[in-house]
């Protein structure tokens, strides 16, 4: 018969249209997210010893881990930058960490005007002061 996929067509269409809405009122009604979910990342500076593995497993090098040593030729953290806009949220540098210092958070909401305001800087660049000053 000439026109039976429109036919089909039309009764998916009529069949959505006196459905059930599908539609979430997000800012009044916030989505229920899985467990595991992929969103923003946290750093707790107390483990991060700037090894920078997490840099290097990064397939986007996304990650800027920034370091210095002490007198004691101990490695420690100066700076941690992401570029979020560039990011696959794929979270190998969260697995890849061996002190268990970097963390997905559920925080999602991540939208921007500039791609250049999706920098995330989770360690803000301060030098550490000699203890003996």
């Amino acid at each position: 018969m000439i026109g039976s996929g429109l036919l089909k067509g039309l009764r998916v269409t009529w069949g959505h249209l006196f459905g059930k809405a599908i539609t979430e009122q997000y800012p009044e009604r916030r989505p229920n997210l899985p467990p595991r979910f992929h969103g923003s990342f946290s750093l707790d500076t107390g483990k991060c010893n700037a090894c920078g593995i997490c840099s290097n497993s990064c397939p986007n090098n996304v990650i800027t881990v920034s370091s210095a040593r002490d007198e004691n030729k101990k490695r420690y953290l100066t700076g941690y930058d992401m570029k979020l806009g560039y990011c696959l949220f794929c979270g190998l540098c969260v697995e890849s960490c061996p002190s268990d210092a970097l963390h997905v958070t559920p925080d999602f909401e991540l939208s921007v005007y500039y791609k250049e305001d999706t920098a995330l800087t989770l360690f803000p660049g301060v030098e550490r002061k000699a203890v003996n000053e």
